[in-house]
């Protein structure tokens, strides 16, 4: 039997912390689906996020190397993001997880309202 209890470095509960997080899979498949892209431009794909938790999300996604930022020396600066070679080898396994979703989301839900 595989043991979990909090040890000084749990890997499954490090990685799954970070993204099973609200936003961080949305950032990375909307990077991945769109390549290069801009602060306001995540932004606006995204939607609902707020500035400041899309900012979060970025700054803990360019932390563990999953993202890279660059920022070009202009007036006014201009910032792009990009999945790095690291964060496009996690994409396959996301992109299973949301087929996953996708394809059993109305069992789910159904489920659900039987619930309410």
């Amino acid at each position: 039997m595989e043991n979990f209890h909090r040890m000084d470095a749990c890997p499954v509960r490090d990685v799954l912390s970070r993204l099973g997080d609200k936003w961080t899979m949305l950032v990375l498949v909307t990077l991945k689906a769109n390549g290069t892209m801009r602060f306001c431009d995540i932004q606006k794909t995204i939607g609902d996020i707020s500035q400041r938790m899309l900012t979060v999300t970025l700054r803990s996604l360019e932390t563990d190397g999953l993202i890279v930022r660059k920022v070009y020396a202009e007036v006014p600066p201009r910032v792009e993001y990009n999945l790095t070679e690291t964060g496009c080898s996690l994409m396959p396994h996301i992109e299973s997880l949301v087929g996953w979703a996708l394809k059993h989301m109305d069992d789910i839900l159904s489920r659900r309202s039987l619930q309410d």
